[in-house]
């Protein structure tokens, strides 16, 4: 279900929907800039408000250029309210013309604030992980 898309000027956008699997899905799509990686994820934040969500598939594959590279703002302003809204559980996709980003090298199998973060290359891989994720959750495994 389409939540809210937020396109940019220059073509490039943010969605966000939340998938009939349970988790919320942030598509980023083109040039993204510092201001729109800024909003883009303040609303992700004011959905997980409402939804309480603990899983999210963050899908960065249809990115280009650099990654939004604002490591200090996400580990001292954003994690610390995701996790205090319920997010437990992050799948991160990295773009398809690098295959790695700012929170692979920076992160890299590191426990983050409150949360699993788990890097893919492939979409299927982060939606399979977070699948498992659901599975322990519900003490299925």
């Amino acid at each position: 279900m389409l939540l809210n898309s937020l396109p940019d000027a220059d073509g490039s956008r943010c969605t966000l929907t939340y998938e009939s699997d349970g988790w919320l899905r942030a598509t980023w799509r083109g040039f993204v800039d510092m201001s729109e990686a800024l909003r883009g994820a303040d609303n992700y934040l004011r959905k997980l408000q409402e939804l309480r969500c603990p899983y999210l598939l963050n899908d960065n594959v249809g990115l280009h250029g650099p990654w939004f590279d604002s490591i200090e703002w996400l580990e001292r302003i954003w994690v610390p309210q995701a996790v205090g809204m319920g997010l437990r559980y992050v799948a991160h996709v990295v773009q398809a013309d690098s295959l790695s980003d700012t929170i692979t090298t920076h992160f890299n199998g590191s426990p983050v604030g409150g949360f699993e973060l788990q890097i893919f290359q492939r979409v299927a891989e982060a939606e399979a992980w977070l699948r498992h994720c659901q599975l322990q959750a519900a003490g299925v495994e």
